[in-house]
């Protein structure tokens, strides 16, 4: 399904180093990485279990076959549902990281959030499990794909064509997302696969994963506690101002980052600049984001215009809904050439 990577750990921001052999992606690349914190790397007999459950059965259920990928939080395996004969993902909790309560409750949180949505353009979950021997595992559909970080990567800036269409895509089920109260909180092209469809841009839909640190906006009391100790979860080039400050959040939040990801999608670079995770969220904090034709001069001015309202430091001066974003990118359509592919949408 994918790879859960990252830049930056999601909980304290420390820079990420790449695991396996080859040689390392360049500094710019967002491509396709199994990223962990070097802490990580020093595994103990007590991670053993969840970091080797390929070729084996899981709660009597699962038909476990081989490991898709891991992140800082979690491993992801490919498996059968020996139930329904289908292929799933299925996203494990590391067993150091399932003794942090908070770490649990989001996961636990993540489910009971994620299946709620039934939207093409994001990825629900079936099932929240845990084992016998305590470890406790996601399951949701397998998407056979490419991330549109790799993408990005392999094919550097994305014609309007066919990005403008995804970014539109990605608005739509983030607004289906926040209609029933969820924030995303870490929307990154790491967290959208493109997945088959012959009716999408280029044959390809997008379709937003990994709601691991979505957030509702009504609050229960303890939902609230995760997020007062301090520690910003998120990933810093994509993150608000507002997230950054630790203060509460609501789409305009999602909207944000979403014009980043359209930002790097169509120039192949991000708005923001910094060499590490503090200097990344000062620059968000301080600075202004760099106009989209000073990096790429052929875009559309109206394009410009809309993506660096959507990035504008104050909430208030953004879009208010994911519907108002959409409606301003068909607007960018300049000469008719976005009209045709927006119809289709």
């Amino acid at each position: 399904m994918y790879s859960d990577p990252a830049r930056f750990c999601p909980q304290d921001g420390s820079p990420l180093v790449e695991v396996g052999g080859g040689s390392p992606a360049p500094e710019t690349s967002v491509g396709l990485r199994t990223l962990v914190r070097q802490a990580a790397l020093k595994r103990g007999p007590g991670m053993d279990r969840a970091s080797s459950l390929s070729n084996s059965l899981l709660d009597s259920r699962y038909d476990v076959g081989k490991r898709l990928g891991e992140g800082g939080m979690s491993y992801v395996y490919l498996a059968k549902d020996l139930t329904s004969s289908e292929t799933v993902a299925i996203k494990v909790l590391t067993p150091k990281l399932k003794e942090d309560k908070s770490s649990v409750e989001r996961l636990r949180r993540e489910a009971g959030l994620a299946m709620r949505l039934d939207h093409p353009n994001v990825c629900r979950i079936f099932r929240l499990g845990e084992t016998e021997d305590g470890l406790i595992y996601l399951v949701m559909p397998y998407l056979a794909g490419e991330l549109l970080s790799d993408r990005e990567v392999r094919q550097g800036a994305l014609p309007l064509d066919f990005g403008v269409p995804l970014l539109v895509q990605m608005a739509r089920g983030l607004q289906h997302a926040h209609e029933l109260q969820i924030i995303h909180r870490d929307l990154k092209p790491e967290n959208v696969m493109l997945v088959p469809d012959e009716q999408g841009p280029g044959g390809v839909r997008a379709v937003v994963m990994d709601f691991g640190l979505a957030k509702e906006r009504r609050q229960e009391p303890e939902v609230a506690k995760l997020t007062a100790t301090g520690i910003v979860l998120g990933t810093p080039e994509f993150m608000s101002p507002e997230q950054i400050r630790g203060k509460p959040l609501d789409p305009r939040s999602d909207i944000y980052a979403l014009a980043i990801v359209g930002f790097e999608m169509f120039t192949g670079q991000l708005p923001f600049q910094g060499r590490n995770a503090q200097e990344m969220m000062i620059a968000r904090l301080r600075g202004k984001p760099k106009l989209l034709r000073e990096v790429k001069q052929d875009l559309p001015g109206r394009l410009e215009q809309v993506l660096n309202k959507a990035m504008a430091l104050d909430p208030g001066d953004r879009y208010t809904t994911m519907t108002a974003f959409v409606e301003a990118l068909e607007g960018a359509e300049e000469s008719g050439v976005f009209a045709r592919l927006f119809r289709k949408q």
